[in-house]
């Protein structure tokens, strides 16, 4: 049996699987991403940790950066390529609870993977599905800033918010929600 979004965020997961796959060994171990202080590596171990990684969360006590962070530093001594089978895995077999959610989890993965591929400096045409679970994940994570500013996005979906109105694609406008720095070029404040 499939769930809603399932099919969506495996199509996620693989995509993911190939721009790190893509990556050289300097830009896996070192290169740059939206999230500060995590090479394309650690952000693959903490997207693989949704689904490996639960007890991490547990033993954190509630604190999901303590959790996420754990996870992360168990998976620097990994070789390379044995993070990637792993990945493979976890890109073909999503966990249970994964599967069940998998319309939460398509967000965090296509965020992350814009993570990945911004940091360096590289782009995709983004899937439909995947946009919106960008925004979306951008609303979940960013309702505060709807507050104060109205988005629209130019790329497809419904206006959200209100205040001072701010149009860019989903992709953006979901990341700059999220709080990731350097995109207001991107974006029109009006």
């Amino acid at each position: 049996m499939e769930f809603p979004a399932e099919r969506d965020l495996r199509a996620e997961r693989l995509a993911v699987i190939e721009t790190v796959r893509a990556l050289t060994d300097e830009e896996f171990e070192s290169g740059t991403t939206l999230c500060e202080a995590w090479a394309p590596r650690d952000v693959l171990a903490h997207l693989m940790g949704v689904d490996s990684g639960l007890f991490e969360y547990v033993k954190a006590k509630g604190s999901v950066s303590a959790g996420n962070q754990a996870i992360v530093d168990k998976s620097r001594a990994m070789p390379r390529d044995r993070l990637m089978h792993r990945a493979e895995h976890w890109a073909d077999r999503p966990a249970p609870t994964t599967r069940l959610l998998a319309a939460f989890f398509i967000g965090d993965t296509a965020v992350h993977h814009q993570d990945i591929l911004r940091g360096v400096g590289r782009t995709r045409a983004i899937p439909g599905p995947a946009a919106d679970a960008i925004l979306r994940e951008g609303v979940v994570l960013g309702g505060k800033k709807l507050l104060r500013y109205r988005v629209e996005p130019t790329d497809g979906g419904r206006a959200l918010g209100r205040g001072q109105t701010v149009r860019g694609t989903r992709e953006v406008l979901g990341l700059w929600l999220t709080g990731r720095h350097g995109l207001e070029e991107e974006l029109a404040f009006a």
